[in-house]
């Protein structure tokens, strides 16, 4: 197939510019055809040589009468406003209804304004005739329309009709080929002066951007894209929330991050992704000094097949390490993790282990095999409700002592760095989740003395978006469902941030850190979740009234909004924009920490969920447990 448009594209361009005045073109046809039908039925009654001179004078009044009654006949049944390429047995019915109720009423007329010479076999046969021609005109505008969706889409899908946003040079490689994937263009939008009523590859810029919200301009569109890769962030994200207000689907073209790594294609289009509703400006990190601490050296992850292990691994990959040795529990993830990498970085060796943070046996037998040289220690329980209830052991385990068996097994191997994945959960927490992550970032400030070798730092960030757990998996099931919507509390925010954003960022913690460091990720604005529930409601193309939002209320140990760093903390710059690093408060002494440990080390029956968080007390004196 040619990249140009096909006559059947062109076709079904032509027919969405008229789709807007449906109904007045239909009663229209319907009127000449029922028309025409007058004329065919005094041939078949009188023939070819006196279907014209025998009639009376008055049959062009006849003929108007009778044209007026059925299309008013129409009118009051509806016809015009069916859909034709969706004719069927019940269009046909109302068809006959109209055309023999209007049959009658001409004949009833005719004959009682003793009309006599009107043939009484056209009156008879003329509703026939009549209705033969507009069923059989719809007929056969749905089988073009099949034939040509058919040609269009390579089977029985929907047409899909779009408006593009944007006329640059993305717009325009865009063209080139999405028609052969089954799309139809009606026109472009775009704010520059010199593109309005200009033509694109065929096509014309319709309006600036804001005139998307007119029903005249987006006619039959059924989708919007958005051709705009190299605009800001924040502009993007403008434009996402106006194409929003119109309630049709939206799909963007890749980034141009994602165009200039070449994970993706201009010519193709996509769903909107969380980093499209954030509208932050890419950071722009110290590559440099990323790849010196990576590149040829030996790197581990635990919990690689998480969503942010397995970003990690992506990232760390791209600096070419001599070994990625993948630490993951589940078996499942950890092949998921395995396979992308294969396909992506097929040259990298990978040591693939099913391993447990809790089993410090397997943890010091593996680091003292592979040695690696840096560690990313990204294993943890993360969900909040689920931890505070039943879980509560399990999460001071994995999270806590856990996190001090994997620092302590990196150190005595001679790692060159530890890096925790901390959350803003940790500070002042209410959770059995953010006191067992604020404790783990005291474990690891503990290991700094007795290890001066090995650099331990935490970073800290709020919640990422299109993680496992996260608000955007949950809202895409619940919107596909047809609702509802659900959302804590109208008041709740969040701190929000994208999967490869924060993997950056920890990579770049872990090369400027320093031991015993906190580092705290710059999150932008805290996001309100139910506006974040409302822009995915519009962007899928419905409204609160198709998919309602409900209120549940605060889970346990929810808070209204999270803080990146605890009241009595401050902050000190670093050379990267978004990196900060946390002057907290003077943690407990190692001997504390030790001393707390050891009963948690021996125990191997549990703790019920009470004495879980008394034991957490003891050790994070901020944490205060909520209650529900």
């Amino acid at each position: 197939m040619s990249d140009s448009p096909t006559f059947w594209h062109r076709l079904d361009r032509f027919l969405a510019r008229l789709r807007p005045h449906r109904e007045p073109l239909s009663l229209a046809l319907d009127a000449w055809v029922v028309l025409a039908a007058w004329h065919a039925t005094y041939l078949f009654r009188l023939g070819f040589e006196r279907w014209l001179s025998a009639r009376p004078d008055y049959d062009v009044w006849v003929q108007v009468g009778v044209v007026l009654a059925y299309a008013l006949a129409f009118a009051l049944l509806r016809v015009p406003q069916a859909m034709w390429r969706f004719s069927g047995f019940g269009e046909i019915k109302r068809l006959t209804l109209a055309c023999l109720g209007a049959g009658l009423v001409c004949g009833a007329v005719v004959m009682g304004l003793q009309l006599y010479k009107v043939p009484r076999a056209v009156l008879a046969l003329h509703p026939l005739v009549a209705l033969a021609g507009v069923c059989g005109m719809r007929l056969a505008f749905r089988a073009l329309y099949e034939h040509g969706r058919a040609r269009i889409t390579g089977g029985q899908a929907e047409v899909r009709r779009a408006l593009v946003l944007g006329a640059g040079e993305a717009a325009r490689r865009l063209l080139a080929g999405i028609h052969q994937q089954g799309w139809v263009v009606l026109g472009l939008l775009d704010d520059d002066p010199a593109k309005q009523g200009a033509r694109i590859a065929g096509l014309p810029v319709l309006g600036p951007l804001q005139a998307v919200l007119d029903k005249g301009v987006r006619g039959a569109a059924t989708h919007l894209i958005i051709a705009l890769p190299s605009a800001s962030a924040a502009r993007r994200r403008q434009v996402v929330e106006l194409a929003g207000q119109t309630r049709l689907p939206v799909l963007t073209v890749p980034s141009a991050e994602e165009l200039r790594d070449g994970s993706a294609q201009v010519a193709g289009v996509r769903d909107i992704e969380p980093e499209d509703l954030l509208g932050r400006e890419a950071v722009q990190l110290d590559e440099a000094g990323m790849a010196e601490v990576l590149c040829g050296k030996t790197v581990l992850i635990t919990g690689a097949g998480g969503s942010i292990g397995s970003e990690l691994c992506r990232q760390v990959a791209r600096f070419a390490p001599a070994r990625l040795v993948l630490y993951e529990l589940s078996e499942f993830n950890l092949y998921a993790v395995e396979q992308a990498l294969g396909q992506q970085f097929p040259g990298l060796p990978l040591v693939r282990l099913v391993g447990d943070v809790r089993d410090a046996d397997h943890l010091r037998a593996t680091f003292s095999r592979w040695r690696p040289q840096v560690v990313f220690h990204a294993a943890a329980y993360k969900h909040v409700p689920l931890m505070e209830e039943h879980n509560a052991f399990s999460a001071l385990r994995n999270n806590t002592v856990g996190t001090w068996q994997a620092a302590r097994a990196a150190a005595e191997a001679g790692a060159e760095r530890f890096v925790l994945i901390s959350t803003d959960k940790a500070v002042n927490p209410t959770n059995v989740m953010g006191a067992t992550k604020r404790a783990a970032e005291m474990m690891v400030s503990s290991l700094v003395e007795p290890f001066p070798a090995t650099r331990f730092m935490a970073v800290r960030f709020g919640n990422v978006l299109g993680s496992s757990g996260s608000v955007i998996p949950k809202f895409k099931e619940q919107i596909a469902r047809g609702g509802p919507v659900t959302v804590t509390h109208p008041d709740i925010i969040r701190y929000f941030m994208t999967i490869p954003e924060a993997a950056r960022l920890v990579l770049q913690a872990a090369a400027i850190g320093a031991s015993g460091q906190v580092l705290v990720l710059d999150m932008g604005e805290p996001v309100r979740i139910v506006d974040l529930a409302r822009t995915m409601i519009r962007l899928s193309g419905h409204s609160e009234q198709d998919i309602p939002i409900v209120f549940s209320g605060l889970r346990p140990g929810e808070k209204l909004y999270e803080e990146l760093l605890a009241d009595a903390d401050a902050t000190l710059p670093t050379a990267v924009p978004r990196l900060r690093i946390a002057r907290l408060q003077a943690s407990a002494p190692r001997l504390t920490v030790q001393a707390w440990l050891a009963p948690l080390l021996a125990d191997t029956q549990g703790l019920d969920d009470e004495r879980v968080r008394a034991c957490l007390q003891a050790l994070v004196p901020e944490y205060r447990p909520a209650r529900h």
